[in-house]
């Protein structure tokens, strides 16, 4: 049996991008033990309780801050900005003007391009050994995109099992924005095998339709009838590999749903009978977005193991990709005076068997 700890904090004492780099821990009152660093403003390590009552961690992630900057997979619990998701040919339009953004996935411009948010060192602050503050300052031009962009980022572990995440963002210039967690759950502890047998349920009516290029087609679809349609819960395995065109598209679970949930009510959740671990999956974002680790492959993790196609899922709540090129989308324009705030919160807990 795998017996997890927090990664050690030397191995994160490095220098990268001119900035050094650290490992922050925090505790709470029920025993859980959550590790961040500010290289991508990521969630490294997250201890929970299972049902025997010992400490597995659920986040995949690396020992050290140079795996995070070497891995094929560089998104593992960062920060993704300044635009989550992908926007079509890598261009939007604001104010009759066209800007043009690095592509790094295929013809799409990805999660704010390969020198977005993930990959940048973050100032940090931590305060009563409870929340941790990242920030950054987002140059004008950078990888694109318009203004001078302001942003920080709060992860919070409540005595509830609860990792509360909060964004907030200003901009001396009309700008998009749309943040996420990229963070890569296996209830069954890491590097422990895939996630197929977690059962999932997403509380949608509706999903947004990808095209072969995996950029919304501009549709709003309901999930009814469809491999997509996870009202009540179901294992990832049983539908992985329908002939559903959505899933073909994309090469498995790779999609945004649509959130009509209060934020005091679960938009999503996972279980692993394994584990007995619920996780759930709370948010202001008027989307959730479901991948299922279709294209992990390679990365060896914390615990000594190499990740397998679907050895994870996210959760990234978020706006609708490609929402700049899409006006009947929600808007993720960001304008000087504004100041932009959403929040992510992952909930742990142990789900009694009926």
């Amino acid at each position: 049996m795998t017996v997890y700890k927090l990664p050690e904090k030397k191995d994160f004492e490095s220098q990268l991008n001119g900035k050094n780099t650290h490992l922050i821990t925090l505790t709470n009152r029920a025993g859980m033990q959550v590790a961040l660093t500010d290289y991508g403003a990521r969630l490294v390590s997250a201890l929970v309780p299972d049902k025997h009552g010992d400490l597995i961690d659920v986040v995949l992630g690396f020992s050290s801050v140079e795996d995070y900057y070497t891995a094929q997979e560089p998104y593992h619990g960062a920060t993704i900005g300044r635009f989550c998701n992908r926007i079509a040919k890598g261009t939007f339009t604001l104010n009759d003007k066209c800007y043009t953004l690095a592509q790094n996935n295929g013809s799409n411009s990805l999660h704010g391009g390969p020198n977005g948010f993930h990959n940048r060192v973050w100032d940090r602050q931590v305060s009563f050994n409870k929340v941790v503050d990242f920030y950054y300052t987002s140059p004008d031009g950078e990888e694109g995109f318009p203004g001078e962009l302001k942003t920080n980022v709060s992860y919070e572990l409540s005595n509830e099992n609860e990792i509360i995440i909060h964004f907030r963002a200003s901009s001396d210039a009309e700008t998009i924005i749309n943040f996420t967690n990229h963070a890569f759950f296996n209830l069954n502890g890491e590097g422990n095998g895939d996630v197929l047998n977690h059962e999932v349920c997403i509380k949608s009516e509706e999903f947004i339709p990808i095209d072969k290029n995996q950029v919304p087609t501009g549709d709003i679809s309901p999930v009814d009838g469809t491999a997509l349609d996870f009202r009540q819960p179901k294992k990832i395995v049983d539908f992985i590999d329908s002939q559903d065109e959505q899933l073909l598209n994309a090469g498995g679970f790779d999609h945004t749903f649509v959130n009509n949930q209060e934020p005091s009510q679960a938009v999503a959740s996972a279980y692993s009978k394994e584990s007995g671990i619920l996780l759930e999956v709370f948010t202001t974002e008027p989307g959730v977005h479901l991948y299922a680790g279709n294209f992990l492959a390679d990365d060896t993790g914390k615990s000594g193991h190499k990740y397998l196609r679907y050895g994870g899922l996210c959760f990234e709540a978020q706006h609708y990709p490609d929402s700049p090129n899409h006006a009947t989308f929600p808007s993720v324009i960001l304008k000087p005076g504004e100041e932009f705030q959403s929040t992510i919160k992952f909930k742990f807990s142990i789900k009694k068997e009926a």
